[in-house]
């Protein structure tokens, strides 16, 4: 299934490459920058019954326009940059129908089971998402953290998709070194994904054509969707009409 989103990033929709994002050089790469508010999106996914999608504010200054998407489809829209203990259950009466979690609870490169439990215990595991977004040394997906810079120690495997799955009601994956690029998909990431989480996963990541949705959705079993960005028609994209990711979600649904 094609799952929607808005990337927030001073202020404004972005489709930014995701290992430009805080890197040493300090340069940001900038696919798309979008006229339209971030309200706009919401509400075109609403219409279409997108349910699901995320808003992902991507450093500070992205908060009112984040609230504003959240009003345009309560209920609709999954919401993370920066949630923690105290703000997440204002994000949830704000209109989020799930929090996206990461640096709160990685923290010195290792899951904090103590600041995840305690989410879990205010909102709830089934409020909550994980953001396992990760990227591969050695052989292995590494979760990273801090603007996708950081490796902690825990990696995208069998056992821990199933411990954190007792804590969270999804798992969101972004594959890093792809993000952005519309390169093509992490096939190998979306594989091992279909094979071990045991709760509903979105992958990020590389999408460039309609063949990647269905590569996603045969590759993960259909338990993984995917999310489509840069590609997007709506986003400046060439490579896929948002009409066609929407039409084929609802032959999925039949």
């Amino acid at each position: 299934m094609f799952r929607p989103c808005i990337d927030l990033h001073d202020g404004k929709v972005k489709q930014i490459v995701g290992g430009s994002l805080g890197s040493e050089t300090g340069e940001l790469r900038t696919n798309f920058v979008s006229e339209r508010p971030a309200a706009w999106f919401a509400d075109l996914y609403r219409r279409d019954a997108l349910a699901g999608g995320h808003v992902i504010m991507l450093g500070p200054g992205n908060e009112p326009a984040a609230r504003e998407a959240l009003a345009a489809f309560p209920g609709g829209l999954q919401v993370g940059g920066g949630i923690n203990l105290e703000n997440a259950s204002n994000w949830l009466e704000a209109g989020a129908s799930h929090v996206i979690v990461t640096s709160f609870v990685f923290r010195e490169g290792r899951l904090d089971r103590e600041r995840l439990n305690a989410l879990v215990t205010r909102v709830g595991a089934e409020r909550i998402v994980i953001d396992l977004s990760c990227r591969k040394r050695d052989g292995e997906y590494y979760v990273v953290t801090d603007r996708w810079q950081r490796f902690t120690e825990m990696t995208v495997g069998r056992e821990s998709l199933e411990g954190l799955s007792r804590s969270c009601a999804e798992f969101l994956v972004h594959a890093v070194d792809v993000e952005g690029l519309c390169s093509g998909i992490d096939e190998e990431l979306v594989v091992r994904l279909g094979a071990w989480a045991p709760i509903p996963t979105t992958y990020a990541g590389g999408a460039r054509s309609l063949a990647d949705l269905e590569a996603v959705t045969q590759l993960g079993k259909g338990r993984v969707d995917l999310t489509i960005g840069s590609a997007l028609d709506i986003f400046g994209g060439t490579g896929v009409r948002y009409e066609d990711a929407v039409a084929f979600n609802k032959v999925q649904k039949k």
